[in-house]
């Protein structure tokens, strides 16, 4: 159940940063929970891969371009999920920063007051 709680409140950022984002669009709610199912598959597949395969860019950079694989996920989202599109590389690392801020704040709500005691 909190699995579907995490997906549709992701959906819900989607679709709230897509209203204030001039470089990013999502035609429906539908879209918006596609792209919220698709960007958590990625992050859980590819992004893995392309933190271990670019890990010497991270360590110089002191982890800086953990960003721009984040802005790189979000693209692929855009290039596999119909509706759903980010203009540019810079849209796409706002969109992820103010995504992930959100999605920390939603979740927020979703912990179990019974384990942080």
């Amino acid at each position: 159940m909190k699995l579907i709680l995490r997906v549709l409140l992701s959906a819900l950022a989607v679709v709230l940063l897509a209203k204030l984002l001039g470089g990013v669009q999502v035609d429906s709610y539908v879209t918006a929970i596609i792209v919220a199912v698709v960007l958590s598959l990625l992050n859980f597949i590819v992004k893995p891969i392309l933190v271990i395969l670019t890990l010497p860019v991270t360590i110089l950079t002191l982890g800086l371009f953990l960003l721009v694989i984040n802005a790189i996920i979000i693209l692929l989202a855009d290039q596999l999920v119909g509706g759903f599109s980010v203009d540019n590389i810079w849209w796409a690392l706002l969109f992820s920063l103010l995504l992930s801020f959100l999605q920390s704040i939603f979740f927020s709500v979703l912990k179990d007051p019974e384990k942080s005691r």
